[in-house]
């Protein structure tokens, strides 16, 4: 048996800092390859999750915020911003599903957040076909935190 406690929350919290990419998954699934993949992943403020889909293998995904906020985003086509929702446990809102097929993406909003996460498995990396063609390339820093700053604007 595996507990999600305190410390394991801490543990993903603590190699998400170190990460270069501010967020590190701490996977309960054996293998890449089972037909699920469950995890924890721990986040830090200005880490990019570059918007994207899971349409080609299809996909559906949930996350719920076990420490922690984040705002989850929708997007249309174009990269408008069709639905927005900020799960913050301590105000009752503890997740989101996001149906295969559509953009979605989102922004951290405080530091030490962990999520449980799960996906139909086995792991598919993401295509370009299942990268948003509007949204910055993680290696472009000003672009980056541009579109952050954007999606933060969008919950004023």
């Amino acid at each position: 048996m595996k507990v999600i406690d305190e410390t394991l929350l801490d543990t993903t919290t603590r190699n998400a800092e170190e990460s270069p990419r501010l967020r590190k998954n701490y996977n309960f699934h054996k293998s890449e390859s089972d037909p699920v993949n469950w995890m924890l992943n721990g986040l830090q403020r200005g880490t990019f999750v570059q918007p994207h889909r899971h349409l080609a293998p299809e996909r559906d995904e949930m996350v719920v915020v076990l420490r922690g906020r984040v705002a989850s985003f929708v997007f249309d086509e174009a990269g408008n911003v069709t639905q927005k929702a900020v799960i913050d446990p301590q105000a009752g809102i503890y997740g989101f599903y996001i149906p295969a097929g559509e953009w979605h993406g989102l922004l951290v909003l405080q530091d030490g957040t962990v999520v449980y996460e799960v996906k139909q498995g086995p792991f598919a990396p993401l295509t370009p076909g299942n990268v948003a063609p509007w949204s910055p390339s993680p290696d472009d820093a000003g672009a980056v935190t541009r579109f952050l700053e954007r999606l933060e604007a969008e919950l004023e």
